[in-house]
């Protein structure tokens, strides 16, 4: 792996995280809050899955990719299950019940996560800085978590339950398409992902369809979803992975929860101060540290 493949990676694993980071504001505005509910959770993981899934089948065709080789389908079924179905589900239903703010500070365990599957998937050794500076960016992440949520805010509730499972959902999915996007063009592993998945979300999707009027605003959410957080951001973030290494690039998401309370601002109407943005410069720098110290990885001997 060459710095040249591990810098085009991080910058791919970036984009890849600024389309994710408009994935909680944007389900924020689909389902609506308990007062003003919209759509449920269950039709917007499932319907943005099949919208994806469409969108997947043109593409597939238009490229000619071709039909996954014998050992790709079972972790193919593992990524669908993480990306697909555990992490839109988790997040689509907890979302009616936290603010975008809240649920943001939680993402935040989830480059730790990542770098464990990634290091356990493709025998990647980090060293022992690299592990500090991850260590150090989510100790900053639970510190601001405290600061922000008070006493209250820090009690578990069942949203807090769901958030976290999908964080572990969306990691072992984010490991298993990383490794597939090892000898898979990166856009087809998300795009199979999609198709096998659709016997499942099709018909779940239509049971779940929305009985009552819902905003425009929500169907733009939904739309959003649909298009970038469920496809065209797996093709940069897959993409990063493979090129820059999933232990390395998965640090990256230590920037998606203020990137994420950013954009809630003009979305959501939620307030945004100086302690926020501090804590935002802080992690920041833990990546670019933490993207300087080494990752080995065992160079297998020949058969």
């Amino acid at each position: 792996m060459t710095q040249q493949q591990i810098t085009k990676g991080l910058w791919l694993g970036l984009l890849g995280i600024v389309i994710f980071a408009v994935t909680l504001p944007m389900t924020r505005l689909a389902v609506g809050t308990p007062e003003a509910p919209q759509m449920s959770g269950v039709f917007i993981a499932l319907g943005r899955a099949v919208v994806a899934a469409a969108l997947s089948a043109l593409f597939l065709l238009a490229t000619r990719a071709p039909l996954p080789q014998r050992r790709d389908w079972v972790p193919l079924a593992i990524t669908a299950g993480g990306v697909v179905f555990g992490f839109p589900l988790f997040t689509s239903i907890a979302m009616r019940y936290v603010e975008a703010m809240h649920a943001s500070v939680i993402v935040g365990v989830l480059p730790l996560a990542t770098a464990a599957v990634g290091a356990l998937l493709h025998r990647q050794r980090p060293s022992a800085g690299f592990w500090l500076c991850a260590a150090l960016g989510s100790a900053l992440v639970v510190l601001f978590a405290v600061l922000r949520s008070g006493a209250a805010g820090l009690a578990i509730h069942f949203a807090d339950v769901l958030l976290l499972a999908a964080m572990l959902c969306a990691a072992i999915g984010y490991g298993y398409g990383a490794r597939l996007s090892q000898h898979m063009q990166a856009e087809h592993v998300i795009c199979w992902a999609l198709l096998i998945s659709l016997p499942l979300t099709l018909p779940l999707a239509l049971l779940s369809w929305p009985q009552t009027t819902v905003r425009a605003s929500a169907w733009a959410g939904f739309a959003y979803l649909g298009v970038f957080s469920m496809w065209l951001g797996f093709f940069a973030w897959y993409r990063g992975l493979a090129l820059g290494g999933t232990v390395r690039v998965s640090q990256v998401q230590l920037v998606q929860p203020f990137l994420s309370m950013l954009f809630a601002v003009p979305l959501l109407g939620e307030s945004l101060d100086a302690v926020t943005v501090g804590f935002g410069l802080a992690v920041i720098a833990t990546v670019f540290i933490g993207k300087q110290m080494p990752v080995h990885t065992p160079r297998l001997e020949p058969a």
